[in-house]
């Protein structure tokens, strides 16, 4: 059974299929409810048969919708649907709806040829924005690869699926099934490949593969099974990309293989490091990594020069040849050190309780500002006048107007370095509903059908109609079909079932009798003759049954004239 034109969760529906991956079909969708093109992702049904799937498949769906940020794809919903199959058998359909987005996937791009190592540059430096943003937010991506990442229709890099390959990873026993259902392990980092658990430095070197693959054209390394190219991710070093492409700058490839050093403490240990290197491989210089000593694994700062002292303490203490004179020290030496830590201990209580607390802050940091409530515009200058540049996502809210801020990330309060970028979220007011188009419904009916879809009834203004009953709905304001907030007031036109009468006297009574019979009265003329009175040519009407005013549809009218 074709899954176009399904309806999921009563407001998604599925359009037509624009990509295929190793567990999901992705197709071009409609959010009826607040309609927007959205990007609906079917995951594969058999993956639905795991309950640890499907539970952890929730939980990091709704982590990733957490998560708004320019180089992320929005995950706005998620959950399952039950569809029956082609063999009359029903199974569960887990589905994804995101936002989407006009562009080619990184996958496509490659497989066209090598990047330019600057257009390299510029998409591993978006990647590796969006990689900062969700670490920093808890969220370690696990599938970083080619197929995952969009380059839109303006050059804008952005990252998807975040949380998607941790559920399946989750739900999964061995790399072969792992590998199965998440496609290629040409993007797996050794630790992930040896079955360890994983953390934000996997990410890194999955994105270090990314690089490479870009600036040569093909991964680091290849094989005829899944399993062969992790046991190469996990025991193999790979060749530098200037040996495949000579365009590679050496700055670039230092920057690759500390990428893709194996063990996990030697490459990358933030994506911010990772960044910021790249910049530097752009330019053309060589980024310089200090091989870390022993002093720096267990204290994280290196050891500073010895000076004579030292090296002779140390000769004392390592130097077999040297024999001690004395078995311990004196005892002017423990007293002397003794006194020498009550001291430091007394300077350091007096320097605690005499500190002056300071609310200065560094010369290069910011504090956010408390912007909810205020417009949007207001918010900017306010973020720009203390030098942080702002993005904006609108949201329905049902407590904050229309273009009023709702919050910000990082939020108010927070201290964040000059130029950190701030999300704002933007009340675009309550949710939208369509107004029911309720014309020749009874006003009963017609409240009842605005109610079931949030509206409030309004105002009621009757009307004269010559056919349309009494208490009848000629017309909404706003008009059915159209989009309003939830809660909207919509006002109505009524049928009075009245039609206004003129006066017809002095008029002839065929003339008289074509106005009351007219699609605008629809009224029943019954000419009466006058015996008394002498008749005249066009038997002027001297007389009318019903008065000039409103007078009920339908009604019949005598017209009496003169006929003696």
């Amino acid at each position: 059974m074709s899954d176009e034109g399904r309806v999921l969760a009563g407001r998604y529906r599925v359009g037509a299929l624009i990509g295929r991956g190793g567990m999901s079909d992705v197709h071009v969708g409609t959010d009826a409810r607040l309609g927007r093109q959205v990007a609906i992702k079917l995951l594969k049904p058999q993956l639905a048969t795991d309950p640890a799937f499907r539970m952890r498949f929730r939980q990091e769906a709704q982590s990733a919708a957490r998560m708004a940020h320019p180089t992320i794809v929005r995950v706005f919903d998620a959950g399952e649907e039950t569809v029956v199959d082609s063999a009359g058998h029903e199974v569960q359909l887990p589905f994804i709806v995101m936002e989407f987005v006009e562009g080619r996937l990184l996958k496509d791009i490659v497989h066209d040829g090598p990047l330019e190592p600057i257009a390299a540059v510029r998409v591993i430096d978006g990647v590796l924005t969006a990689l900062e943003y969700s670490h920093r937010a808890g969220v370690v991506h696990r599938d970083i690869k080619p197929g995952n990442i969009m380059i839109t229709s303006t050059g804008q890099v952005k990252v998807m699926d975040f949380g998607i390959a941790r559920a399946v990873s989750d739900s999964a026993t061995t790399v072969a099934q792992t590998t199965a259902i998440l496609g290629t392990a040409s993007y797996f980092s050794p630790e992930q490949a040896k079955g360890e658990t994983v953390d934000a430095r996997t990410d890194l070197y999955s994105t270090g593969v990314v690089l490479f693959e870009m600036l040569t054209g093909r991964p680091p390394f290849r094989g005829d099974t899944p399993v062969a190219v992790a046991y190469q991710h996990v025991s193999e070093r790979p060749v530098k990309p200037s040996v495949i492409n000579p365009k590679v700058s050496p700055a670039l490839d230092a920057v690759v293989m500390h990428a893709l050093a194996k063990n996990r403490d030697e490459r990358y240990q933030t994506a911010a490091e990772f960044r910021a290197d790249v910049d530097v491989a752009a330019t053309g210089r060589v980024p310089v990594h200090q091989q870390p000593d022993e002093a720096t694994l267990l204290f994280g700062a290196p050891t500073a020069a010895l000076s004579t002292s030292e090296l002779a303490l140390r000769q004392l203490t390592e130097d077999e040849t040297m024999t001690r004179t004395q078995r311990r020290p004196p005892a002017i030496w423990i007293w002397s050190g003794i006194i020498g830590v009550v001291v430091i201990v007394v300077a350091v209580m007096y320097w605690a309780f005499n500190l002056q607390p300071s609310d200065d802050l560094p010369s290069n940091a910011r504090e956010i500002p408390a912007l909810a409530g205020v417009t949007y515009e207001e918010a900017v200058q306010q973020l720009q006048e203390l030098g942080l540049p702002a993005s904006r996502i609108d949201e329905t809210s049902e407590t904050v107007a229309a273009g009023q801020v709702i919050r910000t990330d990082p939020p108010a309060a927070e201290i964040v370095d000059a130029g950190t970028a701030v999300t704002i979220w933007v009340s675009s007011g309550r949710e939208a509903v369509t107004v029911p188009d309720v014309r020749n419904k009874s006003l009963e009916q017609a409240k009842a059908d605005l109610q079931a879809v949030g509206l409030t009834p309004g105002a009621e203004t009757r009307e004269n109609s010559p056919s349309v009953p009494a208490d009848t709905v000629l017309g909404t304001s706003p008009e059915g079909g159209s989009s309003v907030e939830a809660g909207s007031s919509v006002d109505f036109r009524i049928s009075s079932g009245m039609v206004t009468l003129t006066d017809l006297t002095g008029q002839t009574l065929s003339a008289a009798s074509s106005y009351l019979s007219a699609e605008n009265l629809q009224l029943n003329p019954i000419p009466k003759p006058d015996p008394s009175c002498k008749s005249q040519p066009g038997s002027p009407v001297t007389q009318q049954s019903l008065p000039p005013g409103d007078v009920p549809q339908r009604s019949d009218v005598e017209l009496t004239y003169c006929a003696g």
